[in-house]
């Protein structure tokens, strides 16, 4: 499609561009309703920006176990082994994409820590954040389509891509299913507002989010047409992610209960 946009004589990157648009409206939503709910903005400042450090260090890392074999075949390919170079060499792997999970869980366990530290209180911080979450995330997936990565599976019914990053996803129609995510992804965004606003779930938005977007993404996996993704046996890494979140939440839902019949 468009892996780049041009904007006043300078080249960047679509996915590069929208992540970051979306990162700042992202940021200012959670800072102004931060602010509406008398909290202070500046630590929900200094959290995003930390637990958005961790999301792009977390994004990589994941790319990198999934796609092992890339990386070790780079580290043996480099004759300066513990060298300079040598590092930079895993870098550029590693840097050559990203996975949405490795990125939200690196994001949380940062911002958890940090919610921790300055003894915020969790669940209304925690609250504020999951909107942001999704907000974000659709304009992710909307560079994804620009960008031609993250692509659908081949279909009578999509768009044909001349001209993406990743090369086996050109002059195929495949189905749009980043577009199908970011719709998704909005409509998450307006659900989780929408209960932040009338107070409904409180402490327990950003397990909502989390419980909705694993099924989501679960679903959405039998869509996609990328194989670099990583699978072990029928299943993507992203779906192994999806149930084991999926189960984390399950267990802390029984506990919550039993909690609540001992009081």
């Amino acid at each position: 499609m468009f892996p780049t946009i041009t904007i006043l004589g300078r080249t960047f990157g679509s996915y590069t561009l929208l992540a970051t648009v979306g990162a700042l409206i992202a940021g200012v939503y959670a800072m102004s309703m931060t602010r509406k709910r008398g909290g202070n903005d500046n630590h929900m400042l200094i959290l995003l920006l930390l637990a958005a450090v961790g999301g792009v260090v977390g994004s990589h890392l994941l790319y990198g176990i999934v796609n092992f074999n890339a990386v070790r075949n780079a580290v043996q390919g480099s004759d300066k082994a513990w060298s300079l170079s040598y590092f930079w060499t895993i870098i550029q792997v590693l840097m050559g994409g990203s996975v949405f999970y490795g990125g939200l869980l690196g994001g949380l366990a940062v911002g958890v820590l940090y919610i921790r530290k300055k003894r915020l209180p969790l669940g209304e911080t925690s609250d504020v954040a999951a909107p942001a979450i999704p907000l974000f995330h659709t304009f992710g997936r909307i560079g994804c389509f620009l960008g031609g990565c993250c692509y659908g599976v081949e279909s009578g019914v999509g768009v044909i891509v001349h001209h993406a990053l990743v090369e086996e996803a050109n002059n195929v129609r495949r189905f749009p299913v980043q577009l199908l995510e970011a719709g998704c992804n909005l409509a998450l965004f307006f659900l989780l507002h929408w209960m932040l606003k009338r107070g409904r779930l409180k402490g327990h938005l950003l397990s909502l989010y989390l419980g909705l977007y694993a099924l989501l993404r679960f679903g959405l996996e039998y869509l996609r047409g990328d194989s670099y993704r990583g699978f072990l046996g029928i299943f993507s890494t992203s779906q192994l992610i999806s149930m084991a979140i999926l189960l984390a939440l399950a267990v802390r839902m029984v506990l919550l209960l039993q909690k609540q019949k001992k009081e």
